[in-house]
């Protein structure tokens, strides 16, 4: 992360001195009168003396040159911090600004578009001492031009930094548990922190929002168990309390039967009766249930009325 952070440093310093960059304006006009010297050299040999001619063509040559470092364009979204004998002058731009060679410089153009940087806090130990990988995206923009160009050396840079130590502090602050449910908070948390400590260099911190929370895989694999055995558990309690509203369903009816034996032998004959309504069905019937029906006497009338009749009727 540190390389990672080094090299956007560089770039964002080579981006600085590329935006001191010749306009294309300054750049056309140059050589417009670099052409107008020249030609006027060419058709005026002859006719006028070598001095006059030097003079035409230093002149122009001069002021084209002028034009070209003194001519600066600055993008619709862009400041410029021109320093004058080292000193801060003004801020410039959009648009064309001119300036004094030499005596004025443009170390700094401010970008004052909203700017995406993705920065992250590897192996972090939580308040509960797990090591957590976080992944994060801050929008961040310049307010204040002057601020940003003065009070620090690299303003990209410095937010990056600040951005990082403030995800590393609030996850060594925070239970695992915290950060896995309350990336909301997360993000509010790190926004206000991040804020903070870029206000002072002309940066104000629009969002902060969490990508990804990388665990440990065991970590991982402990937590999914815990987790389906919290499931099973629930799968328990709710089958016990379905076997509990079914005995009170079954003591309720049992109410209904306890003083009418009649419809208890009529609801028991109907439940053998469609037990054996399917073929081949084998029934295994209680012998408290037999003797409650009297099945067991009914069945020893049929078969001594069977052993009874006549050899032609059986």
């Amino acid at each position: 992360m540190d390389t990672k952070f080094l090299k956007k440093a560089l770039e964002a310093n080579r981006s600085a001195k590329a935006n001191q960059h010749i306009s294309a304006i300054a750049g056309t006009i140059f050589g417009v009168f670099i052409l107008i010297a020249t030609l006027g050299a060419i058709f005026g040999e002859g006719r006028y003396s070598d001095a006059v001619l030097g003079t035409w063509v230093v002149v122009w040559m001069l002021v084209g040159v002028y034009i070209l470092f003194a001519l600066k364009v600055a993008s619709q979204w862009e400041k410029v911090v021109v320093l004058r004998l080292g000193k801060f002058d003004k801020l410039a731009g959009p648009g064309p600004f001119w300036i004094i060679p030499i005596i004025d410089a443009t170390p700094t153009w401010i970008d004052h578009r909203v700017m995406v940087a993705p920065f992250a806090a590897q192996k972090t130990l939580t308040k509960d001492t797990v090591p957590v990988d976080v992944d994060a995206v801050l929008f961040w923009v310049v307010w204040d031009a002057e601020k940003a160009a003065l009070e620090v050396e690299n303003y990209q840079a410095a937010v990056d930094w600040a951005a990082q130590t403030a995800l590393r502090d609030i996850i060594g602050r925070m239970m695992l548990a915290d950060i896995l449910v309350g990336r909301s908070s997360l993000d509010k948390e790190l926004q206000q922190v991040i804020d903070e400590r870029t206000t002072p260099w002309g940066v104000t911190v629009q969002s902060v929002e969490i990508r990804d929370i990388v665990i440990p895989p065991d970590l991982e694999d402990a937590m999914s168990r815990q987790a389906q055995a919290e499931r099973e558990r629930q799968a328990r309690v709710i089958l016990g309390e379905s076997e509990k509203q079914i005995a009170a369903s079954f003591a309720e009816a049992s109410q209904a039967y306890i003083n009418n034996p009649t419809a208890l032998h009529l609801r028991a004959m109907n439940m053998l009766f469609e037990g054996l309504k399917e073929k081949g069905a084998l029934v295994i019937v209680p012998s408290s249930a037999v003797d409650t029906m009297n099945l067991g006497g009914l069945s020893g009338m049929i078969s001594l009325a069977q052993n009874n009749l006549p050899e032609d009727l059986k």
